[in-house]
This record gives C-alpha cells, sequence and structure tokens, in this order.
C-alpha cells in the first residue's frame, strides 16, 4: 500500500518548504482522511467540495481554509496526479477584516504584568522590532547587532532573511537577559536541547498578561507585530521601509495600516469645514 504523507513529503522537501508548513499540511490532510474515513486515492471530487463546505460552515477561518487548499493541491496533484482545478479544491472568498491593535501604554500595561524575564524578553522583542513569535523565538545570539542596532530575522517567512530595528529598551532589556540566562546558540531556548522556547506557552503568557493587565481587546502576540507596524506610520515612517522591515513581498500587504492608523485618519480635514457655517 503506497505511503502517500511520505511521498507528499518528498514534494514538500522538494519546494523547500518550512518544518511549519509541513506539518500544518499534513494535519489537514489527516483531517480530511478521518473525515471521509478512506484512502486517500479513493476520494473524490465532490467528497472535496463537500469537505471543504462543511469547514466553512463550521465556522473555520479563511487561512485555516487556505492552507488546507494549499496541502490539497499538493497531495491530489503533485502526489496523486489528478490534476484537480480550483473548481474542485474551492477556496472561500477571503473577507478583509481589519486586525485590532494596541496602544504603547497597552503594549507597556502587557509586559509590566509579565514576571518571568525570558518571557518578558520574547515578548518585547515581538513588539519592539515588528517580528512574528516564530521568527523571534528563532533568533540567535549571533543576530543581535547591537553595535549597528539591527537584528537579523533569519528564513523568516518564505524563507527569507531580512533585518529589523533593535531599539534601545529592547537591547537593554536583552542585556539583562542574557546575564541571567548566558544562551550560547539559540538566544530562547526551550526545555528541549536545540530547540526554542515552545510558541504555544508564550502564547498563554500573553493571554494571562493581557487579562491582567485589563485589557478586553481580542488581540494575540500578532497584534504586537500590528501594532508595531502601525505605530511606526502613526511616526511617520514611509510605508516602504514598514514593508522592508516586516519583510512583506508585496507592499498592499503592508498599506492595511494606513486603516489602522487613526491618528492618521482623524488628522484629515472634511472638505466640509473650513467654509462657511451651515447656519
Amino acid at each position: 500500500m503506497p505511503n502517500y504523507h511520505e511521498q507528499m513529503i518528498f514534494e514538500m522537501e522538494l519546494r523547500g518548504y518550512s518544518t511549519s508548513t509541513k506539518k500544518h499540511y499534513l494535519s489537514h490532510i489527516r483531517l480530511l482522511e478521518a473525515h471521509l474515513n478512506k484512502p486517500l486515492d479513493q476520494v473524490q471530487p465532490d467528497e472535496i467540495k463537500q469537505f471543504l463546505h462543511h469547514r466553512v460552515k463550521c465556522g473555520i477561518s479563511y487561512s485555516n481554509i487556505n492552507i488546507a487548499c494549499n496541502a490539497f493541491k499538493v497531495m491530489f496533484n503533485c502526489v496523486l496526479k489528478r490534476n484537480w482545478s480550483d473548481a474542485v479544491i474551492v477556496r472561500p472568498k477571503r473577507f478583509k477584516k481589519l486586525p485590532y491593535t494596541l496602544s504603547t501604554d497597552e503594549v507597556v500595561a502587557i509586559l509590566n504584568q509579565v514576571s518571568n524575564l525570558k518571557h518578558k524578553t520574547i515578548l518585547a522583542t515581538a513588539y519592539s522590532a515588528g517580528l512574528r513569535i516564530s521568527e523571534v523565538l528563532n533568533l540567535s545570539v549571533f543576530d543581535v547587532d547591537s553595535k549597528n542596532m539591527l537584528l537579523k530575522v533569519r528564513c523568516g517567512k518564505g524563507g527569507k532573511d531580512r533585518f529589523s530595528v533593535l531599539g534601545n529598551e529592547n537591547l537593554l532589556l536583552l542585556r539583562r537577559y542574557w546575564k541571567v540566562y548566558q544562551p550560547v546558540d539559540l538566544l530562547f531556548p526551550g526545555l528541549i536541547p536545540g530547540k526554542p522556547v515552545a510558541v504555544r506557552n508564550i502564547q498563554r503568557v500573553f493571554k494571562v498578561a493581557k487579562e491582567k493587565a485589563g485589557i478586553d481587546k481580542p488581540v494575540s502576540i500578532h497584534s504586537l507585530r500590528h501594532s508595531f507596524a502601525t505605530h511606526l506610520l502613526e511616526n511617520n515612517t514611509d510605508l516602504r521601509t514598514i514593508q522592508v522591515i516586516l519583510g512583506h513581498s508585496d507592499i498592499r500587504t503592508t498599506c492595511i495600516y494606513l486603516h489602522l492608523s487613526t491618528k492618521r485618519i482623524s488628522s484629515v480635514k472634511s472638505p466640509l469645514d473650513g467654509g462657511e457655517s451651515l447656519g
């Protein structure tokens, strides 16, 4: 009996997919198998569509379903050679909702609720440099360039390297952290040798700290990155620079922060003002 999972791993490795991407793709394949309870080579087009429809009706997020579609493309088109089009592996329409952001005071309030120095430094670095949590946790001690005040992000989203800013407050916190923990290679090593702190642990720390700070907004760790970009824009950093720092391939992705920057929007003068009074 063919091992389609192994074949799919081969195809993903051939394309240079990250460990995280491979893990997520395989999890969606297993969900499909469990739902249909039949071998993958017996799955029919209508069954794929019914499964995706079921996921949509269950309220699964667009990004989650989009990943499933990508996984199905690899399995059914690359491994099983079905050549199914987008008419079979149907992606739902994406509703463009604006993410929530935090003010600088709210970020500080959250950080002040974190007593563990390692956890606090991780969250502070995520906000101060605008990094994804996975990027923070994969930092090496050699990625901190205090001379040029830069952080090097290796193999970020899409396998791209880039630089981000190293703030003064962040550097001071990193130095305090280093004196206590003295990491050798990984900047934030976890309990397993050679592995960083688990993402879920930091997500839990953020959630607890947010609640202690009395912040009711539906924000997550990734909101720190959104807040960083929004605050840069409000401090008159140009969009192109923000795009480079965040590592966005398309500046249209960066343009979302024009909508999040309420200070810029509220500073715009209505054309109705400045003329004669309506009386």
